[in-house]
């Protein structure tokens, strides 16, 4: 037990150091808007979100945790040292990105991570990689940016009640709007927790599993959900310790935002995190879906080329195209010299 126990525990400490920082990257566009609206106290937002992510992980988790931890690479590659070295070029991926100070798909890193063990080990399966989870990287993001650009250059400007408009001062007076934006809140937090979570619990599910013997552990439900039970908090500590320095850097500078468009967003982005977690498992970039909603309303307030000269937009998808790839790199060249 013991020695089972000393293999576990740099893999695991690992996986929560990365649900740290996954938690508090996650709170700005979980809370940023109902936060900015002054209709929540900044103290609330950790354990809120600790909560929902834990719910989103529990409920709607469980196929996401699947494609990580068997679809890309069978669960009996996933040893201490392997298992180490893909939580470990997740996060200099992420620490990387947070250096430059762009958002970055912590689940993109963490698909090319597993993706480039798998190389190195020959098991990779490239039909899940090719054919599912790349196309809905691109296809989800697109969906994103369709929406919202017909919904702030058409839709929006056609509604005259004040609801629908940047000015926030009659707030107050609408316990209705409180609650919206609370719920997309609390929305945006099950959805990160329905996606994100399996980037850290998935690989130490795989390797505990591998660890203790499949002949032993004829259901490997209980291990992904002891998994998820220890990452979950983790987002919590994150959220606490790290939330209120993250800045909404998509939103000042690409464009200001209102809590009204904030509130869109999170929806939308929300919405299909929630789908592709549930539909086929996907792991999907929450920080694309974001971005592509905040450069769809830049478009419909500055233009097309205005949006596209800002240099943080430039940056955003050099970081997004670089990093997972990056993350690919480091854990084949690992793998191919430690194995």
């Amino acid at each position: 037990m013991s020695e089972l126990f000393n293999l576990l525990t740099i893999p695991f400490l690992l996986a929560m150091f990365l649900a740290i920082n996954m938690g508090g990257s996650g709170t700005s566009p979980s809370f940023s808007a109902a936060y900015g609206a002054n209709v929540i106290k900044k103290s609330m937002i950790p354990g809120l979100f600790g909560l929902m992510v834990l719910a989103g992980a529990l409920i709607a988790g469980k196929e996401v945790s699947l494609t990580l931890g068997k679809g890309l690479l069978e669960h009996s590659f996933f040893t201490p040292l392997n298992t180490s070295i893909i939580l470990f070029s997740v996060g200099v991926s992420l620490l990387i990105a947070n250096l430059i100070g762009v958002p970055q798909s912590t689940s993109q890193a963490t698909v090319l991570s597993i993706a480039g063990a798998a190389t190195a080990l020959d098991g990779l399966n490239t039909q899940k990689l090719f054919y599912e989870i790349l196309p809905t990287w691109i296809i989800l993001p697109i969906i994103s940016f369709t929406i919202m650009l017909g919904l702030s250059k058409w839709i929006f400007p056609l509604l005259k009640s004040k609801f629908f408009t940047d000015n926030y001062s009659h707030l107050n007076d609408h316990k209705l709007l409180k609650a919206i934006l609370i719920l997309s809140s609390l929305y945006v937090a099950f959805s990160i927790g329905a996606n994100n979570v399996a980037n850290a619990a998935a690989p130490i599910a795989s390797l505990t599993t591998n660890e203790i013997g499949q002949e032993v552990i004829h259901n490997t439900l209980p291990i992904i959900i002891l998994s998820v039970l220890i990452v979950s908090p983790c987002f919590a500590i994150g959220s606490s310790l790290l939330g209120h320095k993250v800045t909404q850097k998509t939103g000042k500078e690409i464009i200001t935002v209102s809590p009204f468009y904030a509130t869109v967003i999170a929806v939308i982005v929300a919405s299909l995190l929630l789908f592709a977690s549930i539909s086929k498992g996907i792991p999907t970039s929450l920080v694309q879906l974001n971005g592509g909603a905040f450069i769809a309303l830049s478009i419909s307030k500055k233009g097309f080329a205005n949006t596209f000269k800002n240099q943080t937009v430039k940056r955003f998808f050099t970081i997004w195209a670089i990093a997972p790839i990056f993350a690919y790199i480091l854990t084949l060249l690992l793998i191919l010299i430690l194995k």
